[in-house]
């Protein structure tokens, strides 16, 4: 609809999210708290994220006949409760998990998001206005903090930040590999070296999407083997690039990548757009494309850094060296690919059962 409150680029500067709309003017706190973390430099997708679940609420807010400045802590969990109950559109109803849940409704970690981004909107209104009582309240310190906080001249004494008290309990899951024969079919089916090369470095280096779509030329060094990424928040790490897909790399740039004023790495190699720098949206075309041709349905490009985790894991590679590997924060992330080694722990199993048979 048009006339629907919507998030888009300004464009009258071509950067910085906002909300446009007839009820656009009823939410400035949203597009300043949006300017706000750009000014702090958050990343484009992360005010990006912020901004849908802010537009949600809005959104919400509009149905309800509600503004900003009445919202009490109990408007925020009417609101929780609309998105539990809420049935997403395009899923359907009649198909349960293997919980019994249904899967037409949000996620416990999308709804924690949501509230972490109106937590961070009700802050900002404080640090403006300190008079007004923010409507989250807060919970339980949270169980860590950030790298940079505990690695400070004064680490020792940060204490954990509180998180609220109405963060719904989220499961745990381990991240999913792909077996050997789903990883050889789905890279069977790549035909072009800039594929196989982006399919490389996600299963032989970790990279994230993200981190792959913004490398220069000038980050890879072939001779050293060497790859300089820059991850979330940027961080920027190096890591090992294999002799294979090293070679792969050098076969794209002499051969296969078209001419361009770009610096970016991977480029779009036909069409309209072609020599242009490839998008998120071209990459998650690529490999839906090579997923209905290989019948991998679980063949997303996050599931090769979960591959490379696995693998790292199983082959035994040291936890801390994981951590650097993956671009980690927080070695709990990384802790979760420890549980992911099926042979060691089968292998251990069945040693301490011929142990415990040998006894008696």
């Amino acid at each position: 609809m048009t006339n629907q409150l919507t998030l888009r680029l300004d464009a009258s500067t071509g950067v910085g999210w906002r909300l446009f709309g007839p009820s656009a003017g009823n939410y400035p706190l949203v597009n300043e708290y949006l300017g706000y973390l750009a000014d702090r430099n958050y990343s484009p997708r992360t005010v990006r994220a912020y901004g849908y679940d802010l537009l949600a609420f809005c959104r919400w807010l509009d149905s309800q006949s509600c503004d900003l400045e009445s919202v009490t802590t109990e408007t925020v969990l009417d609101f929780m409760r609309h998105c539990r109950e809420t049935s997403i559109e395009g899923r359907p109803a009649n198909v349960l998990s293997i919980t019994g849940k249904r899967l037409d409704r949000y996620s416990a970690t999308t709804i924690n998001h949501r509230l972490a981004a109106l937590s961070g909107l009700f802050t900002f209104r404080t640090l403006r206005e300190p008079d007004l009582r923010n409507p989250i309240p807060s919970g339980r310190e949270a169980r860590r903090v950030s790298a940079e906080e505990r690695s400070g001249l004064l680490g020792h004494l940060v204490r954990p930040k509180r998180r609220s008290a109405l963060r719904l309990r989220e499961p745990r899951r381990l991240p999913r590999p792909l077996d050997r024969r789903e990883t050889a079919d789905l890279l069977s089916s790549l035909r072009t070296w800039r594929d196989r090369s982006i399919a490389g470095l996600m299963l032989l280096s970790g990279l994230r999407s993200g981190e792959l779509l913004t490398l220069d030329v000038t980050d890879i060094d072939i001779g050293a083997r060497w790859i300089r990424v820059l991850g979330k928040g940027a961080k920027e790490r190096r890591v090992p690039l294999d002799v294979e897909v090293a070679g792969l790399i050098q076969t794209y740039l002499l051969a296969e990548r078209p001419e361009s004023s770009s610096t970016r790495l991977f480029l779009v190699a036909k069409g309209t757009n072609r020599g242009q720098p490839l998008t998120p949206d071209g990459l998650r075309t690529i490999f839906r494309y090579h997923r209905l041709k290989s019948g991998v349905c679980a063949g997303h490009p996050h599931a090769l850094r979960h591959t490379f985790g696995t693998a790292m894991a199983e082959a035994g590679v040291d936890l801390a060296v994981m951590q650097a590997l993956l671009g980690h924060a927080h070695v709990d992330t990384t802790a979760r690919y420890i549980h992911l080694t099926p042979t060691h722990v089968k292998a251990e199993y069945d040693a301490a059962r011929t142990r415990l048979r040998t006894r008696t």
